[in-house]
C-alpha cells in the first residue's frame, strides 16, 4: 500500500512533470472509480494542471478551481506515461490524456476496484470528509503536545498509528519500522506511554519518514516505478537478525497484515503468540 513517503515522492515528481500541461480529455474506465458526478469529469478538457500535492496518503491533482482527490487504497498507483493506454487495459481506472500526448493514469493492481477519485472545487478539498477527518500529518512530525493528545487512546500502537484519523500517512509497512526505531511493542497502548516514550515515538516517526524521502529522491530519479524500492529494516524481514542487536525478528500474523518486531528490544524478550498457529490448535 502506498504510504506517505511513496505518495510524497509521486506528488513531487508529478508536480514537476505536469505543472502547466493542458488536459486534452479525461476518462474513467473504472466503472466505480469516480465518487462524484458534478462537475462532470469531461469538464477537465482544455484545463491546465496547476500543481500536484498530497493530503496524508491521497494525491491531489490541481487544475485551477477544480481538483482531483485520489485515494489509491491498497493497490492503486498514479503514474505518468509517454503513450496512452488501451481502453481494454483492465488496470486503468482513470485516464487524464494530455495535449502533448502523455497520459496521467490511475492504475490498480488486482480485481477489487477499490481506488477512487473525486472531482471537486479546489476550495472544497480541505472540507471533504476524506481530508477533513485526517489527523495531523506524520511528516514533518506534528508538535509534541499535538502528537501526545492524538495518541492518548486505549488502543494498541500498531493500529493506532495506522488510523488516518489519528495521524495521517502511516500504513502497515512503515509502522513496523517506526515502532522498531522507537523500541516500543506494537501492543503497547497509546495512553500507556510516558512523556519520554511519547517524545521518542514522535522523533522515530519524523526520522523514519524524513530519511526515506531522500532515499527515494536518490534511487527513483525521475521515474515512478510500480513499486518503489522501500528501505525497510524490519517489515518483511521476519526470521532475519535484528539490524541493531542480532535477535531473530518475530511476527504476529493477522488476516490482512503481518506485524514484525524484535523480541529483545520491543517486547522484553517475549515472542508473541503466532495467531496462525493459535487458529490451527483450536
Amino acid at each position: 500500500m502506498p504510504e506517505l513517503p511513496e505518495v510524497e515522492i509521486t506528488a513531487r515528481r508529478l508536480n514537476s512533470a505536469l505543472t502547466g500541461t493542458a488536459v486534452e480529455s479525461a476518462l474513467a474506465p473504472g466503472m466505480v472509480t469516480m465518487k462524484t458526478f458534478d462537475p462532470p469529469l469531461d469538464s477537465l478538457a482544455g484545463r491546465q494542471i496547476t500543481g500536484v500535492r498530497r493530503a496524508g496518503k491521497m494525491p491531489i491533482v490541481e487544475l485551477g478551481d477544480l481538483s482531483l482527490l485520489i485515494h489509491l487504497m491498497s493497490a492503486g498507483r498514479l503514474q505518468l506515461f509517454d503513450t496512452r493506454a488501451s481502453l481494454r487495459d483492465k488496470r486503468s481506472r482513470l485516464l487524464l490524456r494530455l495535449a502533448d500526448g502523455r497520459e496521467l493514469r490511475l492504475r490498480e493492481f488486482g480485481t477489487q476496484q477499490r481506488a477512487w477519485a473525486k472531482l471537486l472545487p479546489s476550495e472544497a478539498i480541505d472540507t471533504d470528509e476524506a481530508v477533513a477527518t485526517l489527523g495531523p500529518e506524520a511528516w514533518p512530525a506534528p508538535p509534541l503536545d499535538e502528537f501526545a493528545a492524538a495518541i492518548d487512546q486505549p488502543r494498541h500502537l500498531h493500529p493506532l498509528l495506522r488510523d488516518q484519523r489519528v495521524i495521517a500517512g502511516i500504513g502497515r509497512s512503515w509502522v513496523d519500522e517506526i515502532l522498531w526505531e522507537a523500541k516500543l511493542s506494537p501492543f503497547r497502548q497509546g495512553n500507556d506511554l510516558g512523556e519520554e516514550e511519547i517524545e521518542t515515538l514522535r522523533d522515530a516517526i519524523d526520522d523514519v519518514m524524513g530519511r526515506t524521502l531522500p532515499h527515494y529522491e536518490e534511487v527513483v530519479g525521475d521515474s515512478l516505478p510500480d513499486k518503489s524500492p522501500m528501505p525497510l529494516k524490519v517489515h518483511r524481514h521476519t526470521g532475519e537478525p535484528c539490524p541493531r542487536c542480532g535477535e531473530t525478528l518475530a511476527a504476529v500474523f493477522f488476516k490482512d497484515h503481518v506485524t514484525t518486531y524484535c523480541p529483545a528490544e520491543q517486547t522484553g524478550g517475549r515472542v508473541l503468540k503466532d495467531r496462525r498457529l493459535s487458529r490451527l490448535l483450536k
